[in-house]
């Protein structure tokens, strides 16, 4: 879950309640630097992403027509608690719910909604974070609802496939803009683009920690060196169509300005000496 363009259009008092909320929840929302995790830390958001990917995989294999996204909330939030976590975006700078969920041309954060129907056909983003004993782990995947068109099939694989190849990029010792320079080669390369506004991110015992994790080429920021016991969000977001997205008055859902489709995912890594470990690899749980 990335929340920065969705913050830059708060205002002021909401931005206030919502740090009441996150206070009120016991739940730290501000980072401070890069942390480096101990071995402990480790043990414990691997528990975290575990429960995070296990909800994922569920959602994957229950999400039908008809259903609506009140109903994957529902089943999201039900088991994060019954695994004895709690969900990481409820009440986060008061966000609503225990998922994104985000449909079509909805980029990120869409809010689960009783009246929101899944169809076939749809393209279905759903993004999901889990905190327990202190830390957080966090996940998003695409989901297709049969039947699916060329175009969407094509842009989820993308989407997927330069997830990992910014993650093949991930050791001690390589920098941040190689993660995103893979990222942004394979996404341009097949025609599409890469969403500018949302980034990934550290985290750990925030949600959102540093450093921002870009999926393309930038001078924006310095090159952070990757070290052991980094823990990066790592969440391309490519779009079939333009790279432009505008937040709908929610303030939180974001869509394409063109109505064209959009695909996410999202793996909590983890930088050891050699390369990396997929704390949210739903293939393991």
């Amino acid at each position: 879950m990335n929340i920065l363009s969705a913050l830059r259009s708060q205002s002021g008092a909401s931005r206030d309640k919502a740090k009441k909320a996150n206070q009120e929840q016991s739940r730290p929302s501000t980072s401070k630097g890069i942390e480096i995790k101990s071995k402990r830390e480790l043990e414990i958001m691997r528990e975290s992403a575990r429960i995070v990917a296990i909800v994922l995989k569920e959602i994957s294999e229950i999400v039908t027509p008809g259903m609506t996204t009140k109903d994957l909330d529902v089943h999201a939030e039900k088991r994060i608690r019954e695994m004895g976590a709690v969900p990481s975006f409820k009440g986060y700078h008061g966000f609503p719910a225990t998922l994104c969920v985000s449909i079509n041309n909805e980029v990120v954060h869409g809010i689960p909604s009783a009246k929101r129907v899944v169809k076939a056909g749809d393209l279905i983003k759903v993004d999901v974070g889990a905190y327990q004993n202190g830390f957080h782990g966090d996940s998003c995947i695409s989901i297709a609802v049969p039947p699916v068109s060329d175009k969407a099939a094509k842009l989820m694989r993308v989407a997927e496939e330069a997830l990992y190849k910014g993650i093949e990029q991930v050791k001690a010792g390589n920098y941040l803009m190689d993660v995103a320079g893979a990222i942004e080669d394979h996404v341009k390369s097949n025609g599409f683009s890469i969403v500018e506004d949302f980034t990934g991110h550290g985290v750990g015992r925030n949600l959102h920690e540093d450093p921002s994790v870009f999926n393309f080429r930038t001078h924006q920021l310095p090159n952070v060196k990757l070290r052991p016991g980094m823990t990066l969000a790592i969440e391309p977001i490519v779009n079939a169509g333009s790279k432009t997205v505008r937040i709908l008055s929610d303030k939180w859902t974001a869509v394409t300005v063109d109505n064209q489709l959009s695909a996410q995912y999202e793996h909590t890594v983890l930088v050891t000496e050699t390369g990396y470990e997929i704390f949210t690899d739903r293939t393991k749980v």
